[in-house]
């Protein structure tokens, strides 16, 4: 199980190890590793709520996240991304960016580095809608009751992530705007990219997270109505759409889960240039890391690890939380790439942790009364 889940993962690793050494030498191995390493810390968090997502998905679709959805991890957003983001910010064809990428690495690292706040921006709001769509919806099962319970009433209210999100948005530009006074309007331009690039990354989230919730829902209610007329269907020989319906809904949940991996991506593409602003160790490197992380989702769909472990998927959405709002600092003030895979990797152990004495509680409730009792984790 373990081979056949991870075993893409251990070939592209020993692939592109062999090839950071033809590359660079053993230096270049280091530093690919290095990278790699950097890339798993960064998006453990992302593995665990993809894994929520695809475990609705069929095994053909969990095949294609694996396949086509790993090309556009490792070639388009780990590789693919950066030329584009500097043939934006410099004006450049594409071709004249990747010559860029390649004759003078300096100036591309600057050129992508001032593309910070507006991908920082971009992916902040993207994330941030994430969270507060999760902690704002009323669960059966919760984590940290004391504030769960009462945002979950807040809930209630319409657009209230979206009102949230907005104000998150307005106060970093603002702080932009604030900061371009006080230095004479150098940063004008970056508040005005800060406040687009953030509308962009909540419309973004709302309509393809929108159309994945339609055609989820719609799925279900197809199920429903199949089970309900299974006698007639069998009676008749007609066939129903749900394998369509199925195909729309898969899609477009692929598509948000695409969305979402080049969200968490952001932080370990601009991290890398702390390391590296070699364009090709940079592609191998966070290409390593990207295939782990993508086989650790598939891992965890198969083994059930989030229904064991129920407050797995909790800690995830609170490090994304936490994440969205590092982004959103990080594009006035600096914060260690070490902190903000430390944050994640914290509550992922709390929140797997809380899981462990939950089952132990139930496991003694059961063999004391023979009946399961719903416990708090009182973290």
């Amino acid at each position: 199980m373990l081979l056949k889940t991870f075993g893409w993962s251990f070939a592209v690793t020993a692939l592109g190890l062999v090839a950071a050494v033809f590359y660079g030498g053993w230096e270049a191995f280091g530093v690919v590793a290095i990278l790699a390493v950097l890339e798993i810390s960064l998006s453990f968090d992302n593995a665990v709520v993809n894994a929520g997502i695809l475990k609705k998905m069929n095994a053909f679709w969990q095949k294609i996240f694996l396949t086509v959805g790993v090309l556009i991890a490792v070639f388009g957003m780990r590789l693919v991304f950066p030329v584009v983001i500097v043939a934006i910010t410099a004006k450049l064809n594409p071709v004249d960016a990747v010559h860029l990428a390649f004759a003078d690495k300096d100036r591309y690292q600057q050129l992508v580095t001032d593309a910070h706040p507006a991908i920082a921006a971009f992916g902040g709001m993207f994330l941030l809608m994430i969270f507060l769509d999760f902690i704002f919806e009323d669960r059966d099962i919760q984590w940290l009751c004391w504030i769960e319970r009462p945002l979950a009433k807040l809930g209630k209210v319409d657009m209230l992530s979206v009102c949230i999100s907005l104000i998150v948005l307005l106060i970093t530009s603002f702080t932009f705007a604030t900061q371009a006074h006080q230095h004479g309007g150098a940063h004008a331009d970056k508040a005005q990219t800060v406040l687009i690039a953030g509308i962009a990354g909540l419309i973004t989230y709302l309509v393809v997270g929108g159309l994945s919730g339609f055609f989820e829902e719609r799925l279900e209610e197809e199920e429903e109505r199949e089970h309900e007329e299974e006698e007639e269907a069998a009676r008749t020989g007609k066939k129903k759409s749900a394998v369509l319906l199925a195909g729309q809904a898969a899609f477009f949940m692929f598509l948000y889960l695409e969305v979402l991996d080049a969200s968490f991506s952001f932080d370990g593409v601009i991290g890398a240039f702390a390391i590296t602003n070699d364009i090709v160790m940079m592609a191998l490197g966070l290409g390593i890391g990207a295939m782990y992380v993508r086989s650790l989702t598939v891992y965890l769909v198969r083994q059930g690890t989030l229904d064991d472990y129920v407050y797995l998927e909790h800690g995830a959405h609170y490090a994304i939380g936490a994440l969205a709002l590092i982004l959103m600092v990080t594009i006035r003030y600096e914060i260690n790439e070490v902190i903000t895979g430390l944050v994640g990797v914290v509550l992922i152990a709390l929140s797997f942790w809380s899981s462990v004495r939950r089952n132990r509680a139930l496991a003694a409730a059961g063999a004391g009364s023979g009946e399961k009792a719903e416990v708090s984790s009182g973290v």
